[in-house]
């Protein structure tokens, strides 16, 4: 059974921690600093950050008060997408590394992809977006490169680039699995990151989540982590209350049925973003 201390393998044999602690919509300043040191204190050590979250000095000021070695942290950040291509990636790179005060990132991500909606060269902007970050990879500035939110069409062009995703982190979580874009990564070894595994919350209310977790003497966050964990994918739940920061990592002493995991899986949508990256316009 996974622990907290477990880390999976990404294809390149970069080990990275099996649960993430997310920073998204977490206010900067003393919000960001105070949750993401507990975070570490409680035994995070994957942070998930993103230029667009506008908290990456705070993560950075945080990870520098915890006391804790950096190459004992996993540090991922992404790059927003009006700075998309080649030369506008690495500068924004830069930046990223500035605020958070690091010389190097662990993984780093294309945040959402240029799609059709927005584009008609839309694949050769997530392609010079993609070499760039391949550059940097290959000069040893990051372990890790992947995406966020692609679709198998936003990712078949990078596929026959010289180094392929590692990681595709996408919004998973009850309801909302993403059967195709899963199927299509696992087939091609890229890692599944959940981001918003509880729903923004609005798993927290579900009754049929609520009657499951109550069978194990959980709560519903714990099932959705766990049940995150149990199909393969990576979560990354986040909070700015110390205490649920805490809670959130009480997920490795129980096991969910196959049985409930089916139910699980059958769920119908009920409570996502509603955000598509193929039609999104920001």
């Amino acid at each position: 059974m996974l622990e907290k201390t477990s880390a999976l393998r990404l294809y390149n044999s970069i080990e990275i921690p099996c649960i993430g602690f997310g920073t998204w919509q977490t206010p900067d300043g003393e919000t960001a600093v105070t949750s993401v040191k507990a975070a570490i204190e409680a035994g995070y050590r994957h942070i998930d950050t993103a230029a667009a979250y506008g908290n990456e000095e705070s993560v950075g000021k945080a990870i520098r008060e915890s006391g804790i070695p950096r190459a004992e942290l996993f540090i991922t950040s992404k790059v927003w997408n009006t700075d998309r291509g080649y030369e506008s990636t690495l500068q924004a790179f830069e930046k990223t590394l500035e605020k958070l005060g690091t010389d190097y990132l662990d993984l780093y991500l294309i945040h959402w992809p240029a799609n059709p909606t927005q584009f008609e060269d839309w694949a050769h902007i997530n392609l010079e977006t993609w070499r760039a970050m391949t550059d940097l990879y290959k000069a040893g500035r990051i372990r890790a490169i992947g995406v966020s939110n692609f679709l198998p069409k936003h990712l078949a062009p990078l596929m026959e680039t010289e180094v392929k995703p590692m990681v595709n982190q996408i919004e998973y979580h009850p309801g909302q699995m993403q059967e195709e874009t899963v199927s299509y990564c696992k087939e091609n070894g890229i890692l599944i990151e959940a981001w918003s595994p509880l729903g923004t919350g609005k798993m927290l209310s579900n009754e049929t989540l609520m009657a499951i977790a109550e069978k194990y003497n959980k709560s519903v966050a714990h099932l959705c982590i766990r049940w995150c964990m149990q199909n393969g994918t990576l979560p990354l739940p986040k909070s700015i209350t110390p205490s649920r920061i805490a809670d959130n990592l009480e997920v490795f002493d129980f096991e969910i049925s196959e049985e409930d995991m089916k139910t699980i899986n059958q769920m119908e949508y009920f409570g996502g973003s509603g955000l598509n990256p193929d039609t999104i316009d920001f």
